[in-house]
């Protein structure tokens, strides 16, 4: 079987038909000549991808694992048109399969290095697996229990006799005197002490018990951190021997080790994907690229499922896509609306904190309609910068601040904060009318129902936590509210405000969680505004506080 395909295998058509305009455009700026370069998604290109995926549902092989598949639309050099189709990674453990493009050529050289490394790592994740597991942990979470219910019980009835106790000394108080009444009291301190003992005795044997088992598990978890510690830098090791011999060629003929396109170090799996081994292929062919799709199938990980499209993966993807689609004809870049140029509030080498006005996405969607975005602004927009990455999401109707990195290891640091919880947010909002409490704390957990996409709801068993503070700033019919989120939930200031048992008040203009029937011109737009954010700048350590004022 060749790894070149025709159409018909997967009911591509004509690429030269009339067609919508591309879903997703992968660019990248030439190394060489500064050029911006795009290589498009097309809907042709998604219509081929999908006739694969409908092979890839009839073999029982292709779901066992989750991956990244991906299909790129050809012409030779006669003018005909072929498919190539690649996976990311391995395949059922296997690098190289009958009718997929090949891995980049490099592998060969490392075979041994790479066969003894992944020994070495599967010992390891064998020895974690039993550390992890250990016996003595599941003893000592069994006999903490009990004898958290022994205390409880213990407290419990020792609680109900100092009651008693309370009582008896007012009654010896009301009705005693003399030696008789101090006879009486010390027979109740005689009861409180030999209650103290019994509780220390209960601690005493708990530690007891307890302490070797926590010896036991300490010095596991120290042989963790160890194990996990030589796993990573056997990973690291056995990926910059890797990158070494990597070798990519793109359209311009140039060959170069992949190591050589990002000398500050690449992450590990870089080239490994689904797009390179397309491009690099088809450019050692002399193969003329004219779409590329990329799409996750199999089981769900993070935030891909099975079946849907994506781009280039900002970490490994990104960084040598210039240098792969170097040698192309520059073809139009996908345009957006740049009638008025994002305020930008801050800008460094690794750091951007914009003003997102309202009815603006923050990343482009997945479709053609839904492209113009304050990423996708920003990378017309300020052309210098090769890597642009937003570390969160601000709703399409939120305006205000919006931060984004300039670089895979700023994006990596900034998100860690978020994820954290060590960035300060602020936003204000108004509400369609008034709240009992002037402020307090909102704690609702909110679920993601895949049949009401793309409402959240308050699930108290499926839920995931999520924390608001909130503060009157002017009472009223239509109140002015400060919220602090403490989670970052999608929709959560939303949904905190609409929820009856959160505010029972929707933010103004929210169509999806307030009333349906707005149509006042104030509502024209969500009144929410990110008004502030503190965080840790990404290199200097340095903490940066912004401030938007609410434009309503």
């Amino acid at each position: 079987m060749g790894v070149l395909h025709s159409l018909t295998e997967f009911g591509g058509g004509d690429h030269r038909l009339p067609s919508p305009l591309p879903r997703y455009w992968y660019t990248g700026q030439c190394p060489q000549t500064g050029v911006k370069l795009a290589l498009p998604r097309t809907a042709q290109a998604e219509a081929i991808a999908q006739g694969l995926m409908q092979h890839l549902a009839t073999e029982p092989c292709y779901q066992r694992e989750g991956k990244m598949y991906g299909i790129l639309l050809v012409e030779t050099a006669t003018g005909e048109l072929g498919i190539l189709k690649a996976f990311s990674g391995l395949l059922n453990g296997q690098s190289t399969l009958a009718g997929w493009v090949p891995p980049i050529p490099g592998r060969a050289q490392v075979a041994l290095a790479e066969a003894q490394t992944l020994e070495q790592l599967n010992q390891l994740k064998a020895a974690l697996i039993a550390l992890q597991t250990l016996p003595e942990r599941a003893e000592q979470a069994r006999l903490a229990q009990i004898y958290a219910d022994r205390w409880q019980v213990l407290t419990d009835t020792h609680r109900l006799r100092k009651q008693e106790r309370d009582r008896l000394r007012q009654t010896y108080d009301a009705t005693l005197i003399g030696a008789e009444r101090a006879m009486a009291l010390e027979k109740l301190v005689a009861q409180s002490q030999q209650d103290g003992m019994a509780r220390r005795r209960l601690k005493r044997e708990r530690d007891a018990v307890l302490e070797p088992l926590q010896v036991a598990i300490a010095a596991a978890d120290q042989q963790i951190r160890e194990l996990k510690r030589q796993r990573k830098a056997l990973s690291r090791q056995l990926q910059a021997q890797m990158h070494a011999v990597y070798s990519l060629t793109n359209f311009a003929g140039v060959s170069t080790p992949l190591q050589d396109l990002m000398p500050t170090g690449l992450p590990t799996g870089t080239g490994d994907c689904a797009a390179p081994k397309l491009l690099h292929y088809a450019a050692t062919q002399q193969l003329t690229p004219l779409a590329l799709a990329e799409f996750w199938w199999g089981p769900s990980s993070g935030d891909k499922h099975s079946g849907q499209f994506y781009g280039a993966c900002a970490e490994r993807c990104q960084p040598i896509m210039g240098f792969l689609l170097s040698g192309l004809p520059a073809p139009p870049a996908p345009t957006v609306t740049l009638s008025k140029p994002l305020p930008i509030l801050y800008q460094d080498e690794v750091l951007l904190v914009v003003n997102k006005p309202t009815g603006l996405l923050s990343v482009p969607g997945r479709t053609s309609q839904l492209q113009d975005s304050v990423l996708s602004r920003l990378r017309c927009q300020l052309t210098d910068y090769p890597f642009l990455k937003a570390v969160h999401r601000l709703d399409k109707g939120t305006s205000g601040l919006f931060v984004l990195a300039a670089t895979p290891e700023a994006h990596r640091t900034l998100s860690r904060q978020f994820a954290q919880r060590q960035v300060q947010k602020t936003y204000e909002a108004i509400l369609t009318q008034p709240v009992s409490a002037s402020a307090g704390v909102i704690d609702l957990p909110l679920w993601r129902n895949p049949a009401d996409r793309p409402k959240q709801s308050v699930d108290w068993q499926r839920g995931k936590p999520s924390l608001t503070e909130f503060s009157v700033l002017e009472p009223g019919e239509m109140p002015r509210v400060r919220f602090t989120p403490h989670t970052g939930r999608t929709h959560q200031l939303r949904v905190h405000a609409a929820h009856p048992q959160g505010l029972n008040a929707p933010i103004l203009g929210d169509s999806l969680y307030g009333a349906k029937d707005e149509a006042e011109p104030h509502t024209c737009r969500l009144h929410l505004h990110a008004t502030a954010i503190q965080l840790t700048h990404p290199t200097t350590q340095v903490p940066l506080a912004f401030s938007s004022p609410t434009p309503f």
